[in-house]
């Protein structure tokens, strides 16, 4: 009677297993250990990036509670060594910063809403609408984005000026109603959406108003919170057209008060200037905060890197 020593399938099959076992965990474990060791210094780099982008605004946040002497010592201290509330009590009751801030709101809102509501229609429209001239409209926004804004000041102003809108409030919003920007990133956006859903609409009897209204607009929420955010931070904090166009107290806005009254040819009132720019951030932050994961979002699905 013969016995076969024929090895079984399975302990043949199990066996290259067995043998690639150890190297894959030296190799798991070698990896692990360069990513330990990796992780110290990718915390030191952002740590640094935080200090470096954190730091001259919690200075100037220290800098509003400091007397104008210790602004102006040489070597400056990081804390203030006598806390004061003088740099707001001047912001809020020397200066008219009810009517400076009003300015700035109604400008920025009326701005951010404007690009919102016009961006998007145009956006729409060289995204899923076919109409004449269409290549040739965008090509005309693309070529506008790579046209600097200070090459367009003195023709703006002229427009302004003839329509009669210096120092009017319609003056510092109706130039910026509508940006190369806000258009480009509306029809980037609104490229991604199915025309299914459009075409179903159309099936159905809605008109382009209809269909642009209740569904293109719920879709584009990401695209129009990012929107909203740079045009209001822009606009906000625009200051060289209102410094131009805005030829009396009455008009001006935040940034330019502060410009005038803080920075002036005779003064150099640089905790004011600090309170000032405190308070003006507020409302910026607080809008970017609101509405951040829409941001994200909007960046993430628009491709604009």
């Amino acid at each position: 009677m013969t016995t076969s020593t024929r090895p079984e399938p399975a302990a043949v099959a199990v066996a290259p297993a067995a043998a690639d076992q150890p190297k894959d965990k030296r190799r798991r474990k070698g990896s692990g250990v360069g990513e330990a060791h990796a992780i110290p210094w990718v915390y030191a780099v952002l740590i640094g990036g935080l200090v470096l982008l954190v730091g001259p605004f919690l200075w100037m946040l220290l800098g509003s509670f400091r007397p104008d002497r210790e602004l102006k010592a040489v070597p400056p201290a990081w804390l203030p060594q006598d806390p004061t509330l003088d740099n707001y009590r001047t912001l809020f009751t020397r200066l008219d910063f009810v009517t400076y801030f009003t300015n700035t709101a109604v400008v920025a809102i009326a701005i951010t809403l404007g690009n919102i509501i016009f961006c998007s229609m145009l956006g729409y429209a060289l995204a899923k609408l076919t109409f004449p001239g269409k290549k040739l409209i965008f090509g005309v926004v693309l070529a506008t984005l790579m046209v600097p804004g200070i090459v367009t000041f003195v023709p703006l102003f002229v427009l302004v000026s003839n329509l009669g809108m210096v120092n009017t409030l319609p003056g510092l919003i109706f130039p910026f109603l509508a940006g190369p920007f806000g258009v480009f990133l509306m029809r980037q956006f609104m490229q991604s959406l199915p025309d299914e859903l459009i075409h179903a609409a159309r099936v159905d009897g809605a008109g382009e108003w209809r269909i642009f209204r209740s569904i293109i607009l719920p879709l584009c929420k990401p695209a129009l919170a990012t929107l909203g955010i740079l045009t209001f931070l822009t606009s906000w904090n625009m200051f060289l057209w209102p410094l131009v166009v805005a030829q009396s107290e009455e008009r001006y806005t935040l940034p330019v008060a502060l410009a005038i009254y803080a920075i002036g040819e005779n003064r150099s009132d640089f905790g004011l200037l600090m309170a000032g720019s405190v308070v003006t951030i507020v409302p910026v932050l607080a809008v970017f905060l609101a509405l951040q994961r829409h941001f994200v979002q909007g960046i993430a699905m628009t491709g604009i890197k």
